[in-house]
């Protein structure tokens, strides 16, 4: 535990900064799995529909520093190529 009162207000900042980013990185997986389900249910309009919201959010979280910015690219690479494929 910290003692220094600089210390105990980062611990503070830190922890509500986990649980925020937690939540982007939850709804990207929701929005993974999603897209996911519509590719492998052949459902071309699903799959586009699901492939943009996941882009748009994992741009963001790209943004924001909770994705790093390759990982997002590929994300959205392999998902393109898998609608393509359809």
């Amino acid at each position: 535990m910290p003692n220094l009162a600089q210390a105990k207000k980062a611990l503070r900042k830190s922890k509500k900064a986990f649980i925020r980013n937690e939540a982007i990185r939850d709804g990207v997986r929701k929005l993974k799995k999603a897209a996911r389900v519509a590719v492998d249910g052949k459902d071309k309009s699903g799959a586009a529909k699901a492939a943009h919201e996941l882009q748009v959010a994992v741009d963001k979280a790209a943004k924001r520093g909770i994705l790093h910015k390759n990982k997002a690219a590929r994300l959205k690479s392999r998902l393109a190529k898998k609608i393509r494929s359809l």
